[in-house]
């Protein structure tokens, strides 16, 4: 029998690995390991849940101090299909345990998630898992799993970046006990590069901190009471990403950074309307 995850206490900061090439996957896993993350986020369709195992595997850090997340793929929900999933993702990833299983989209060519989560609360029932959860999931596709399984997730993986903010879904969140996670925290999605780091706003509040640009969108998340995934194939840059810890923003900062929201800025596809 597998051993029963320990509770977990979720890291704020955490490393993603979308996009993330397998050749480097796990020399990155490892080195971001040694800095200091401890939140580690892939997926069945990143193809690099093998290679990120390896690297935290080589990273010397006790498993129970690491927080591993991966994600079942659409073309796997169903009951005994997600099953399955798991089962390969765990053997990829090499270890006896998920911290956290998620469900990557609602799909709704699928439409066989409330099927997909039945069996991700038997998981997670049966100690495989410590929490389950969702990514890209509207309000009303968490209130159908509420409706009709009684239970919501832990936390909701999604798009979230100053042009933005997602504020509908995060009072939800905040009313129903959802945690809130930032995916491409940036706002630079499907090579898309032209967003709040180039805004004058942003450069602004950056000089006068002496940080990044990156640096300054990174923060805001972080004191906006976000759990957030940062991403980079550049040991440098991750670096930097992991030392958004040494300062805050103020009023000020917090203001004109909220103010940046746009009803156009969803950069990646919308769960309520997407085709797969």
């Amino acid at each position: 029998m597998s051993p029963t995850p320990p509770k977990m206490d979720l890291p704020r900061l955490g490393l993603g690995f979308w996009q993330v090439p397998p050749e480097s996957a796990a020399d990155l896993a490892a080195q971001a390991a040694s800095i200091g993350y401890r939140l580690f986020d892939t997926a069945e369709a990143y193809h690099n849940e093998a290679e990120v195992g390896a690297g935290l595997a080589k990273s010397a850090i006790p498993r129970a101090e690491l927080v591993v997340q991966s994600k079942v793929w659409n073309d796997n929900h169903g009951f005994d299909a997600t099953l399955r999933a798991f089962d390969d993702s765990l053997a990829r990833l090499g270890l006896d345990y998920l911290d956290l299983y998620l469900m990557h989209w609602p799909s709704r060519l699928q439409d066989r998630y409330i099927e997909t989560w039945r069996a991700m609360q038997r998981l997670r029932d049966e100690g495989r898992i410590g929490r389950i959860g969702v990514s890209n999931f509207s309000i009303g596709q968490l209130e159908r799993l509420a409706d009709e399984t009684g239970e919501l997730p832990y936390l909701n993986q999604v798009e979230l970046h100053p042009y933005f903010q997602q504020r509908a879904l995060r009072e939800h969140h905040a009313e129903t006990g959802i945690v809130t996670q930032s995916w491409s925290p940036l706002g630079i999605v499907f090579g898309r590069t032209a967003g709040p780091m180039e805004d004058p706003a942003v450069k602004r509040i950056a000089a006068k901190h002496g940080r990044s640009p990156g640096q300054v969108v990174l923060r805001w998340h972080l004191d906006s009471g976000l759990s957030l995934l940062t991403k980079s194939e550049r040991p440098a840059r991750i670096e930097e990403n992991w030392k958004v810890s040494e300062f805050v923003l103020d009023s000020d900062d917090m203001a004109a950074l909220d103010a940046l929201d746009r009803a156009d800025g969803r950069r990646g596809p919308d769960p309520e309307t997407a085709e797969f």
